[in-house]
């Protein structure tokens, strides 16, 4: 019989650059109030997206100046790889594991890129063996946080005994665009943040909690609700007002038909760690969800205190549900580019 896989350890970090939402209206009303003529009714979403300050890869100043592809991702490997290294070395710290106890690596990211992808920029110096297996994967955006903690699941219950590190990072703050007069990017300077995750699984004993099951659901004839556009300055956020009624209405639904398959039920779910994509959304996911309004207290504070980092977030709020003490069964969700949502099941240890 092969043993449950197990989330040995979890570790979040975020750059060292701080930028409070106050100082973010104020910047972004200097930069687009005298050229977007619906900026005043757009600029309400600064006080009302429910964050305090973000994290972000760059100081304030930067943002303040146009960039094209080469400044972006020079900033992307720089401070992505930083991060890198620094979740990983945490994750491996509080799983008492050293990197060359690392078989293989699932690292997902959808805010930039680099090849030699950053597991293999940063393999000699973190200390991973030659024949580790890595497997860079680019565009789940939001969700990937998920449905990368689903992927890394299954190459460690795949591989017996294999130990499995799953990295998320994303630089958000690197689109920002100051040629864009669009409400898509006017929300993103007030949304969006910086941020990385780690976990180690492996099948066996211990751990922080057993995996129980994976699943995706992707929704059809719905390309448009988010993602990329790309062009010769870098991406071009695309991001539809309709996501959150959209995912009042079917969310629910489509979790319940990934539970379905594990032959769970909504019911059966304890506590639901999602993806805090924003605070409409958050409101949206309580309302499809049947959840008393306000219960997602912890992707409220990570909210606030990180804004929205797509893929990473998610660990942030589980870090803090750990913290709080995992109850029986938790379901970890996020929603994304396709568009799709990722659902992930988590048994508590005793």
């Amino acid at each position: 019989m092969i043993d449950s896989v197990k989330l040995l350890s979890l570790a979040v970090a975020a750059p060292e650059h701080v930028i409070y939402q106050s100082d973010a209206a104020e910047t972004a009303a200097r930069l687009f109030s005298s050229r977007f003529s619906d900026f005043g009714h757009l600029a309400r979403v600064f006080g009302n997206a429910g964050i305090y300050k973000r994290h972000t890869a760059r100081p304030l100043s930067w943002f303040e100046q146009p960039h094209a592809w080469h400044d972006r991702m020079e900033a992307y490997t720089e401070v992505a790889g930083q991060l890198f290294v620094e979740v990983t070395n945490k994750a491996l710290y509080r799983a008492g594991l050293k990197p060359r106890d690392i078989d293989c690596i699932v690292t997902v990211s959808s805010t930039g890129f680099a090849t030699p992808s950053l597991e293999a920029r940063f393999a000699a110096e973190m200390g991973f063996r030659s024949d580790i297996e890595r497997v860079p994967i680019f565009g789940l955006g939001c969700a990937a946080g998920v449905s990368g903690f689903g992927i890394a699941t299954r190459m460690a219950k795949g591989r017996p005994g294999a130990t499995v590190l799953f990295v998320s990072i994303e630089l958000c703050s690197l689109a920002f665009r100051l040629d864009e007069l669009t409400r898509p990017n006017i929300i993103a300077t007030a949304l969006f943040g910086d941020g990385a995750g780690a976990c180690i699984l492996r099948a066996g004993e211990g751990g922080l909690a057993e995996v129980e099951s994976t699943g995706e659901h992707l929704f059809p004839n719905t390309l448009g609700i988010m993602g990329w556009k790309i062009d010769d300055i870098g991406f071009g956020i695309i991001l539809e007002q309709s996501l959150p009624p959209f995912a009042e209405k079917y969310l629910g639904e489509a979790v319940a038909g990934i539970l379905a398959r594990s032959d769970l039920k909504m019911a059966d779910i304890d506590r639901f760690i999602c993806h805090p994509g924003g605070a409409k959304v958050l409101t949206a996911i309580e309302s499809s969800l049947s959840l008393e309004p306000g219960s997602l207290d912890h992707e409220r504070d990570v909210l606030s205190d990180y804004g929205n980092m797509s893929s990473p977030t998610v660990l942030f709020v589980l870090e803090r549900a750990i913290i709080a003490g995992l109850p029986k069964r938790s379901a970890m969700i996020a929603m994304g580019p396709g568009f799709a949502a990722s659902c992930v099941t988590l048994k508590a240890l005793a």
